[in-house]
């Protein structure tokens, strides 16, 4: 519990666990909008049920409307498909499955790594309208769940809780103004930590390869360019504003350096290579253990 005392509300959703904190414990009514967020969210984007808008897709092209908040979701996967040629993608779906994450998590290869098909020769992404010029497996994880939290947020926000935590499985959101201290999962040994951070308002979200790992070397942090998992980078963590933000770059940490992305992007940001080194930027100086 972040806060003492503050009452949790606990649920699965988008194929996760998560929880989200209050000073006062959310009736029945607050609790069914919620997860009437996470059901709609989930019924557009999940590639991981057969009536989800982007089951369909993966099945015929054609011109699909997604719900609000499509298009700043769609804005920030063109931004960082460009800062990193092409290697973070919202097409990553099918390489996914092919490495055998898919649908009927079979966890097993299908053959040799499949590159993610280019954006601009399958997909017109228009605010809240897709539009595709062949079946396509969009998978928008990494960044997906940040934003539910933000959307989490906003309806807790109009129903009156402007106080609140989420932790979305580890990606967390805190709404201010008293600080949490977070633990860094080492990502060889999650029972042990690297260092911790305090978090004040705003959101803290990681990506690892520890993490949806499967196989001989597998994981879900794959190279869109080559389709193969990363095997450079093993962990990162990314301070932003919103949880979107924040998600979508601790898995572009993957790809390109912080301080690339810096040009960009108001964060702070850790990440840490497989061959033990670690590079950081000023927010999170001093947090490491020795």
């Amino acid at each position: 519990m972040p806060h003492p005392g503050w009452a949790a509300f606990s649920f699965d959703g988008i194929g996760t666990s998560w929880e989200i904190s209050t000073p006062v414990t959310l009736d029945g009514s607050q609790r069914r909008r919620l997860l009437d967020v996470v059901e709609k969210y989930d019924a557009a984007w999940s590639r991981f049920r057969a009536d989800s808008t982007v089951a369909q897709a993966a099945r015929e092209p054609g011109r699909f409307r997604m719900p609000d908040g499509a298009g700043a979701l769609g804005r920030l996967y063109r931004s960082l498909y460009r800062l990193t040629d092409g290697a973070m993608t919202p097409l990553i779906g099918g390489s996914l499955e092919q490495l055998g994450y898919g649908p009927d998590y079979s966890l097993r290869s299908r053959g040799t790594p499949v590159p993610a098909p280019r954006w601009d020769d399958v997909l017109d992404w228009d605010d809240a309208v897709l539009t595709t010029t062949a079946p396509v497996v969009l998978d928008v994880g990494a960044a997906g769940k940040g934003q539910l939290a933000d959307l989490l947020a906003a309806e807790l926000r109009s129903q009156g809780a402007g106080e609140h935590f989420i932790d979305a499985s580890g990606d967390l959101l805190n709404s201010g103004p008293v600080p949490v201290t977070v633990a860094l999962e080492h990502p060889y040994d999650p029972g042990r930590a690297i260092g911790t951070i305090s978090l004040g308002a705003g959101a803290l979200c990681a990506s690892a390869a520890n993490r949806r790992a499967w196989g001989d070397g597998l994981h879900h942090v794959l190279d869109g360019t080559t389709g193969s998992p990363v095997r450079t980078v093993v962990a990162t963590w990314a301070l932003a504003e919103d949880a979107m933000t924040a998600d979508a770059l601790a898995t572009a940490l993957f790809f390109v350096s912080g301080k690339a992305l810096q040009q960009d992007f108001g964060f702070s940001w850790l990440t840490v290579f497989s061959d033990g080194s670690a590079a950081y930027s000023a927010g999170f100086e001093g947090v490491l253990f020795e």
